[in-house]
């Protein structure tokens, strides 16, 4: 026979582990900002291209945005706060602000990494080859600043059949709910 104690005790630890992984699954507010204090180029409504120098990329970025953005960095897999998030709404560039997936086209995949079967539209990335590391792929950068977002294959479901294979931490996720009237 189980004590009182015993079950409140396992209730309590299943309660907290629900909570804290409900918790995981919460974009960071602070990147839902419609533009950033020392980001002078950060729009979600500009769509002119971007072509500065690196220097000041470096000036404006967070460092771990602006190596995987400027540099080509790739975070762990499975660490990215956008990975097996299931929010409903848009995702834009970290670097720029510019519009790149929808979250009805976000799949679950097992790369590890927030994975999209097409862009938002036709211009919101471009692509470029990748012969790094001994492999031939096709890397994906914004189509506003060329900023690395990672990678495309051809694994993905209907109706593209591509796995726009990103990292989390050059996308800003803004929900649905507080896009409606903008």
């Amino acid at each position: 026979m189980i004590s009182k104690t015993l079950i409140l005790l396992l209730t309590t630890f299943v309660l907290t582990s629900c909570q804290a992984q409900h918790e995981n699954k919460k974009p960071d507010k602070s990147m839902n900002k419609e533009t950033k204090p020392n980001n002078p180029y950060y729009s979600r409504t500009d769509t002119s291209k971007l072509d500065l120098p690196d220097s000041t990329w470096k000036k404006i970025l967070p460092a771990d945005v602006y190596e995987v953005a400027r540099h080509a960095a790739t975070e762990q897999a499975f660490t990215g706060k956008y990975w097996n998030f299931e929010g409903k709404g848009t995702y834009y560039c970290a670097a720029c602000g510019n519009k790149l997936f929808r979250s009805d086209a976000k799949f679950a995949s097992t790369c590890g990494w927030p994975s999209f079967y097409e862009p938002a539209r036709p211009n919101s990335v471009i692509y470029k080859v990748d012969n790094s590391f001994g492999m031939r792929r096709t890397e994906v950068l914004c189509g506003r600043c060329a900023a690395h977002l990672g990678h495309i294959f051809d694994d993905g479901p209907p109706p593209t059949g591509k796995r726009f294979c990103m990292n989390s931490i050059v996308l800003d996720f803004v929900p649905d709910d507080s896009t409606r009237n903008k």
